[in-house]
């Protein structure tokens, strides 16, 4: 691959992750995880969001330790949908300072404008009428809309809300699903917390619960699945937030679950949480980290834990 020209000059990854060492320096992050298989590593290429910058006519990603624009009109590390859709965006006259979130879904672009700024001239609604996104939203207010996006969970299409999270790539999204489904074989009744829009609700048939999304509305911070509630289910899988999961885990082990399925976006948070299912009596037997979030150094993290 041909080594990234704004590296080190655009502040969007800390690694390079066109270097023959990228690897090697990306595991020293997690040195201290009892991994048990080998790292999932995700190809450059495929990453179906990313949240871009713009203020008066510059539009790209903020410059390495600093808030001045770096031009972006292609990044090696996006998927060729959103690539082909960032001249427009940097053609565009913005007129004010803000960020865009820039969404690659199943059926076309998705574009979420915010900025401090409530509204848009009329020149700007033109102007974007000639983007080829089949959505454009300022502070959640439509400026177009052809038809409305949705996401593919494997078989399960699920409508996309604007700025609603997503994993940045497909296909490291369908090899943890995959996991998870492997994982929760042979297991009856299971609760999948912090489900966001059901990557693996639909496949398990499980209970969802979240604050925003397709599950049951739950504040799982403030109000975790009880010890009681727990009871109904033999397998709980959780993907929280990078904040982690610890209310729910001091619930967990007070429980009598046999499994737990813990999708963790930051190693430090996880191994918070782990040691708590830890001391409760819960078992690691399996830790596989994938990188989802090619150059950064944000990790994700497969893991099981069982009760004997």
């Amino acid at each position: 691959m041909q080594k990234c020209p704004f590296f080190n000059l655009c502040g969007g990854c800390v690694y390079d992750f066109t270097s023959d060492t990228y690897h090697a320096e990306k595991l020293k992050i997690i040195s201290d995880l009892p991994v048990t298989e080998k790292p999932i590593w995700t190809p450059a290429g495929e990453r179906r969001r990313a949240d871009f910058c713009f203020s008066g006519n510059k539009f790209g990603f903020f410059e390495k330790h600093s808030k001045n624009i770096v031009q972006i009109t292609k990044c090696q590390n996006l998927t060729a949908n959103i690539n082909n859709i960032l001249s427009y965006l940097s053609d565009l006259n913005w007129g004010c300072s803000g960020s865009c979130l820039v969404t690659d879904c199943n059926n076309g672009i998705d574009i979420s404008i915010m900025s401090d700024v409530p509204y848009f001239t009329a020149d700007f609604k033109k102007n974007v009428q000639n983007i080829p996104a089949i959505r454009i939203t300022w502070n959640g207010k439509i400026i177009k809309q052809s038809e409305e996006p949705f996401i593919m969970f494997g078989d399960y299409k699920v409508s996309y809300p604007t700025g609603a999270f997503l994993q940045p790539c497909v296909s490291s999204e369908e090899k943890i699903r995959n996991l998870v489904i492997k994982y929760t074989n042979g297991f009856n009744k299971i609760a999948d917390l912090f489900c966001g829009l059901g990557n693996f609700t639909f496949a398990l048939k499980a209970d969802g619960f979240d604050i925003s999304g397709i599950g049951i509305k739950r504040d799982l911070f403030k109000n975790p699945i009880s010890v009681g509630m727990l009871k109904q289910y033999d397998c709980v899988v959780m993907d929280p937030p990078r904040s982690g999961a610890l209310s729910q885990c001091k619930e967990i082990i007070k429980s009598e679950l046999k499994r737990v399925i813990y999708v963790s976006c930051n190693p430090d948070t996880f191994k918070r949480d782990a040691t708590v299912l830890e001391n409760g009596g819960y078992k690691l037997i399996c830790l596989i980290p994938v990188d989802q979030f090619v150059g950064s150094r944000h990790w994700e993290i497969f893991s099981v834990f069982d009760k004997n």
